[in-house]
């Protein structure tokens, strides 16, 4: 089973949702949502609609809570978990070893079993204040990246977001131990 973690870049959610969406006809998946997220409304959508998509799609129930989150280490529940969008303050967080939402806590629970962990990066503040965290993330084992570069250099030079499309890709190569190249785009 694979976990998919959903934090708060909620502009990029349709490009993900579409992903997932696609992952789910090859992959028993398991939905987490921030405690933001899952309870947000944007003018990207209703927190509702995006609940009602994820546990449609997967056929389960949204994992949302702290609580819920803590048994997926101790049960070894996931082969490999996706963050996508993964927000800056959730990369800091989990550079950092702070698990204080759902999400920092599913990473935190699934890498002690030395499984992968792939993020997909969606942050203003990557080239700025949270390059040092990326950075940490990038040298620490069973963390893998989906291939990233600036979304939009001349307004907004410090963002980057993945390419979600990679997402499938990144997450077979680390499934085997290696992280797909070229990380930077």
């Amino acid at each position: 089973m694979i976990g998919f973690a959903i934090t708060g870049s909620f502009c990029t959610f349709s490009k993900v949702f579409g992903v997932l969406e696609n992952l789910t006809e090859e992959y028993e998946i398991m939905p987490i949502m921030s405690e933001i997220t899952y309870k947000t409304d944007t003018r990207f959508g209703k927190a509702e609609d995006n609940i009602n998509f994820l546990e449609k799609t997967t056929g389960k129930k949204v994992i949302k809570t702290i609580k819920e989150a803590e048994p997926i280490g101790p049960k070894k529940l996931f082969d490999a978990l996706i963050i996508a969008p993964c927000t800056g303050n959730t990369i800091a967080k989990i550079a950092n070893g702070i698990a204080d939402t759902s999400v920092t806590l599913s990473a935190k629970s699934h890498l002690r079993n030395k499984r992968p962990v792939i993020i997909a990066v969606s942050t203003n503040d990557g080239l700025g204040n949270n390059a040092k965290n990326i950075g940490t993330l990038l040298n620490m084992k069973n963390i893998y990246f989906v291939p990233f570069g600036q979304d939009d250099y001349v307004e907004k030079e410090n963002s980057l977001v993945a390419d979600f499309d990679k997402i499938p890709e990144t997450l077979e190569m680390a499934l085997n131990g290696k992280q797909l190249q070229p990380i930077i785009l």
